[in-house]
């Protein structure tokens, strides 16, 4: 009978000890994934923020230089932000089903490396 407590005893332990290694082996995978995650967006955020800043400043002064020729200052304004709304437009209808497919595989890709 003290043989099976000893048994039962050792196996309690055992398992114990595994769920502890397991909890520690998900909180360094989350860590991981959460740290690749943060490594790739970081950089990211830095160039496409000075992308749009450049961006800022060149259609301000594309819009103050059309302006100018036309005469007046919102036209320029005007010219640019008609632009714009084209582009958009032409995105939402032609280019959005390719633009989500290229994000949707870029996550999976980036979730699927991080377990191999």
């Amino acid at each position: 009978m003290d043989e099976n407590a000893r048994i039962i005893e050792s196996l309690l332990e055992r398992a114990t000890e595994y769920g502890k290694t397991s909890l520690e082996l998900v909180k360094l995978k989350a860590l991981y994934k959460s740290s690749d995650v943060a490594s790739t967006i970081l950089p990211h955020s830095t160039v496409i923020l000075l992308v749009f800043s450049f961006m800022f400043f060149l259609n301000l002064g594309l819009a103050y230089w059309f302006g100018g020729m036309l005469g007046k200052i919102e036209y320029g304004f005007f010219i640019i932000a008609a632009f714009y709304g084209l582009i958009g437009i032409l995105v939402h209808f032609f280019m959005q089903n390719w633009i989500k497919k290229v994000l949707w595989n870029f996550i999976i890709r980036k979730v699927m490396k991080s377990q191999v």
